[in-house]
């Protein structure tokens, strides 16, 4: 009996500190996914902001996102302290940003602002301290304290052999993980303004550089950058065929920029033509309820298959112009106005439920662009009219170039073509009126250029950016 008593000394001593050692393990784990889930929410809101698309980052216009008080530091900080770490919150929430060598919270104070367009990188560091622990305290310790980092990066893979990102001639191909079925020409409808076949490319067809790098404001002509610009997507397919796409010039250079030839069913200029890509073959998913009519149509309410867009390999995708006429069959009006939920197709001048750019920021759109939540917004119509950092509005599409020089491009009217996708355009759709034409603003580019090598998928599925977000060292 002497020796039980003594050994439940002991037994109970270990007992009492296993408990505590779990409580701190486990607290240590919750620290370590809130700031793994902080990071990447930083991340996405720096993907969609568009500030990859400026690699020279000239007009540094990017205080609102990475500053003080940056809207991605707002985004970190806001998810870090939605989770509980002991039972309650952290104590403290530190965001900084990396770039060229250089460390701070703010990213403005950097000497080469420019780095930070190149893949940047945010690191989110949560610290609880003051754990509550149950015996510990009874020898007087009450310093029980947690803490973990986790670093996310906004990769865009556009130029990656040309900077540190890896090898020299070495190419990332990009593949995200929800694009639209629009495939859309490489060439830039305002630069020079209302071009045709002579328009300076998204992207460069063989290292993926962004050609027209930068921010446009006003969306206008006479821009500085391709972020910001605001045109029309025209269905490149006569309106004579309603079974299948009929090129507007059958045998020319196709599809264009600033198309009219006097036709009343298309939109602008500024205009660009898409054609359909294949669908169907590969399923597809996330197909909310009022999309449910062809596989194309469910690709736009939905999303397309991944599989069917291998970016920066030589005729690896297929367009398909024998199932589908965006100018007739309305599966492009019905799709997008599931998507968006949009709620008036005649009304394109305004809002009828959709999300939209705030109208009062100045410049509008607004540089980094504040997004408010419609009045049919798919989460919750409480939302409208309050900043939003995601929405259905936000989509991706293949950019194809065949050609060099770009603009000797041509899609056949045979029943499909072969196609090599060399980046991916990322819009913000404002509205889709009853003929197809869809109006959207530039958010962002990324191009692969025509290297092989593993596709870097967008993260978290279901997402819509070009520019994916990965997380890169959990610590």
């Amino acid at each position: 009996m002497v020796l039980v008593a003594i050994a439940m000394v002991a037994i109970i001593a270990i007992a009492a500190l296993s408990i505590d050692v779990i409580t701190l393990y486990l607290a240590r784990e919750e620290a370590q996914r809130s700031a793994d889930t902080a990071a990447l929410a930083a991340a996405r809101v720096i993907s969609v902001s568009g500030m990859t698309g400026d690699p020279s980052n000239s007009a540094f216009s990017w205080q609102a996102i990475c500053g003080p008080g940056g809207a991605a530091t707002q985004a970190a900080t806001a998810v870090a302290t939605q989770s509980a770490v002991g039972g309650t919150v952290a104590n403290t929430v530190l965001v900084t940003y990396s770039a060229g060598g250089q460390t701070g919270t703010d990213c403005t104070a950097f000497t080469a602002p420019g780095a930070f367009s190149v893949n940047p990188m945010v690191t989110v560091k949560i610290t609880r301290t003051s754990l509550p622990t149950f015996f510990s305290r009874i020898w007087g310790y009450t310093g029980n304290t947690v803490s973990a980092s986790a670093t996310a990066e906004a990769f865009n893979p556009s130029a990656s052999d040309l900077n540190s990102n890896g090898p020299a001639g070495t190419v990332t191909p990009v593949q995200p993980s929800c694009v639209k079925p629009w495939v859309v020409p490489n060439m830039d409808p305002l630069n020079p303004s209302n071009c045709t076949t002579n328009c300076t490319p998204f992207v460069s067809a063989t290292d993926g550089s962004i050609m027209h790098g930068g921010i446009s404001t006003g969306g206008g002509s006479g821009l500085t950058g391709v972020i910001g610009e605001n045109f029309w997507l025209a269905p490149g397919c006569s309106r004579q065929n309603p079974g299948n796409c009929t090129l507007h010039q059958a045998g020319s250079i196709q599809p264009q920029a600033n198309y009219t030839n006097g036709n009343p069913y298309l939109q602008g200029p500024p205009n660009l033509l898409y054609v359909p890509g294949q669908v169907g073959v590969n399923p597809v998913v996330a197909v909310p309820t009022c999309a449910q009519g062809d596989a194309y149509q469910q690709s736009i309410g939905g999303c397309d298959s991944p599989l069917n867009y291998q970016c920066g390999v030589q005729n690896a995708n297929i367009v398909d112009l024998s199932t589908e006429n965006p100018s007739t069959s309305g599966d492009t009006t019905t799709g997008v106005l599931c998507l968006t939920n949009q709620q008036d197709r005649f009304d394109v001048g305004e809002p009828t439920g959709q999300d939209y750019f705030n109208p009062f920021a100045k410049p509008n759109p607004p540089i980094p662009f504040q997004i408010l939540a419609g009045s049919h917004n798919a989460l919750s119509a409480t939302l409208a009219g309050t900043p939003i950092s995601s929405s259905t509005s936000i989509v991706s599409l293949p950019i194809y170039d065949d050609g060099m020089p770009h603009n000797s491009i041509k899609i056949n009217s045979a029943s499909t073509t072969n196609a090599t996708f060399v980046g991916f355009l990322q819009v913000f759709i404002n509205a889709v009126d009853q003929y197809g034409n869809v109006n959207v603003t530039v958010l962002n580019v990324a191009g692969c250029g025509n290297g092989n090598g593993a596709p870097v998928g967008s993260t978290p599925v279901g997402g819509t950016s070009p520019v994916p977000i990965r997380l890169i060292t959990p610590q």
